[in-house]
């Protein structure tokens, strides 16, 4: 199975959270898991709500663990919300279907792991993670 780097994950958290203060974002907390949906990385930026792991967790490890990004899987909660709610049954409640998670796929296109951002609106959450994502030289699917 292919995996992440502990280079390129802190290299993800850093852009990610450099790109909220260059946009004004509300503090962040991000997460990188690897393939398999462990955690390889996290930091909570000083200011952010303690509680934000758990969720930069769930929006990260919902994507690993489906093989589908936030975005999708927040379409697929509106238009099957019984099934998303079986997923969380399945994974103990850990699944937070919502923008900000993104997949990470090497270059080619194998996943490799997730990124779970949150702390500001989902769409700015995705900004900060697809920017942290370039600078690992990897692909997200958001």
């Amino acid at each position: 199975m292919a995996d992440i780097s502990i280079s390129k994950a802190r290299t993800i958290i850093r852009k990610a959270i450099a790109t909220g203060r260059e946009m004004e974002f509300k503090p962040l907390s991000v997460v990188v898991l690897d393939a398999g949906g462990h955690v390889k990385a996290f930091e909570r930026e000083d200011g952010a709500a303690p509680g934000r792991f758990a969720i930069a967790h769930g929006k990260a490890y919902g994507s690993v663990m489906l093989g589908m990004a936030g975005k999708a899987q927040m379409a697929r909660a509106e238009a099957q919300a019984y099934f998303m709610a079986a997923i969380n049954g399945v994974y103990g409640g850990q699944v937070v279907p919502v923008p900000g998670g993104v997949l990470l796929r090497d270059k080619k296109g194998a996943v490799i792991g997730a990124v779970g951002v949150t702390g500001d609106t989902s769409d700015n959450d995705v900004i900060a993670a697809l920017a942290g994502i370039e600078a690992a030289g990897l692909t997200g699917e958001a």
